[in-house]
């Protein structure tokens, strides 16, 4: 007899796992139907900053498959319908037409949570007035779109400095605008330890981005027509046209929490390494909606990236096609750039490893991209911690230009394997004097974390 798939969620991880899915079972065994709230399916979110900022010509480049695509290959696709409760006994869910405003009670054999994140929103003063905007979807994406063509105004408030922070502020400062970002820590970029976020917030207020630190917002001021005209902290106000909210986000997990199902510590659903929602046969998780094991501390985090949610996608369509696949954990790896400057962290912050009792060594090296001698070497910086007694790996953070963000796949692996860093000196990297020095950046700092290691006994 034919079962039915029902999905919650038609991005990433959602409609990887229906694809998946309908190539193991025909429509004739597995009817497939999913639900998006949203006008768009498969999708970069990622790339937004870049489409705002001009980079990416069209809204379209963004869509890998359309809704048409995947009904084309026998897939219910619902879209501007929106899940508003999980009935888990009964085995179906209740869905709202947002367009009609009808309602209907849809029965599921197998059911895929993918509702992915919702950014964090702070309740402040005139946080909703126009001209202040997320930018978690393609419609936000537009809706900022829109907004820069209708206001003359040219100075921009970025409010949070984290990956999307720090896009959004290229993206503008490409378009002409004057940006100032706020953040309430201690340096941009809080996924990097202090002394390396420093660098990135030196680089971009050379890059005519003015970043203000230590500066929590408490409310948005608006003019006499309603609209945003400037954000206040409690030192200061900074005049604002526009205002773009990167302060985060958190598991959109409200429906899963009603219907039962366990969160983790982060607000993440939990799930077994099958991506199967633990307690429950019938019903699997993916992409930003979840947590997963981090392979360095062995605890779990909230990781929100698409490469993630198309990995767990993959996984959940094998299992609920009949087939069998596993989604192991992340060791944290994330990059990043603004404008010509380059970021990447994997693995353990200082902070993560102090909170997950870890003793560590910690060093820091410059070198180059290039030989130096090489016309366009760039400097780069890059951390490294070791845990201390063993000497194993526990994160690497590199700040640089032209080559540095990428060095990072390299920590990755070693983490991945659980490589000490006396083990990473002898790894055997490509080297030519356009691409690396003698000694890659990444293994001079695996030498000086082996030493720092031995001297700690």
């Amino acid at each position: 007899m034919s079962e039915r798939l029902v999905v919650i969620g038609g991005d990433a991880a959602g409609m990887s796992a229906a694809s998946q899915a309908r190539r193991f079972r025909s429509p004739d065994e597995l009817e497939i139907v999913a639900f998006e709230r949203g006008h768009f399916s498969s999708y970069s979110a990622c790339g937004i900053p870049y489409w705002v900022g001009g980079d990416v010509a069209t809204r379209g480049e963004l869509i890998a498959r359309s809704p048409e695509e995947h009904r084309a290959r026998d897939i219910d696709l619902r879209t501007r319908t929106e899940v508003t409760e999980i009935d888990v006994p009964g085995q179906r869910v209740r869905s709202r037409n947002l367009e009609a405003g009808t309602e209907a009670w849809t029965g599921f054999d197998k059911l895929v949570i993918a509702t992915g994140a919702r950014p964090l929103r702070p309740p402040l003063p005139g946080i909703d007035a126009p001209g202040v905007h997320g930018v978690q979807t393609l419609d936000d994406g537009q809706a900022l779109l829109d907004s820069l063509s209708a206001t003359p105004g040219r100075r921009a408030v970025v409010v949070g400095a984290g990956y999307i922070g720090v896009e959004m502020a290229e993206a503008l400062l490409n378009r002409g605008y004057e940006v100032t970002v706020l953040t309430r820590g201690e340096q941009p970029m809080a996924t990097l330890d202090p002394d390396m976020g420093r660098l990135v917030h030196r680089a971009m207020d050379g890059l005519g981005i003015r970043t203000v630190v230590s500066a929590p917002v408490t409310k948005i001021l608006t003019g006499s027509d309603g609209r945003v005209r400037a954000v206040a902290t409690e030192a200061d106000e900074y005049p604002a046209d526009v205002v773009v909210l990167g302060t985060g986000v958190e598991p959109e997990t409200s429906l899963a929490r009603a219907a039962g199902l366990p969160l983790g510590a982060h607000g993440g659903l939990l799930t077994d390494l099958s991506m199967r929602v633990r307690g429950h046969g019938n019903v699997w998780a993916g992409g930003d909606c979840v947590e997963v094991l981090d392979l360095v501390s062995g605890r779990e985090r909230h990781v929100p990236l698409g490469t993630h949610a198309n990995k767990h996608g993959q996984v959940i369509g094998a299992n609920v096609g009949g087939g069998y696949a596993t989604f192991p954990g992340v060791v944290g790896t994330a990059v990043s750039k603004v404008c010509d400057l380059e970021i990447a962290r994997t693995g353990l912050r200082e902070k993560d490893a102090r909170e997950v009792g870890l003793r560590f060594v910690a060093v820091t090296v410059e070198s180059t991209s290039r030989a130096g001698y090489y016309p366009g070497a760039a400097p780069m910086t890059v951390k490294m911690l070791a845990e201390r007694r063993t000497g194993r790996l526990l994160g690497v953070q590199i700040v640089g230009r032209e080559g540095a963000a990428k060095r990072v796949d390299i920590a990755a692996v070693a983490l991945t394997a659980g490589m000490t860093v006396e083990a990473m000196t002898a790894l055997d990297l490509g080297y030519a004097p356009p691409f690396s020095p003698v000694w890659d950046p990444v293994l001079i700092a695996a030498r000086k974390a082996s030493g720092a290691v031995r001297a700690a006994g």
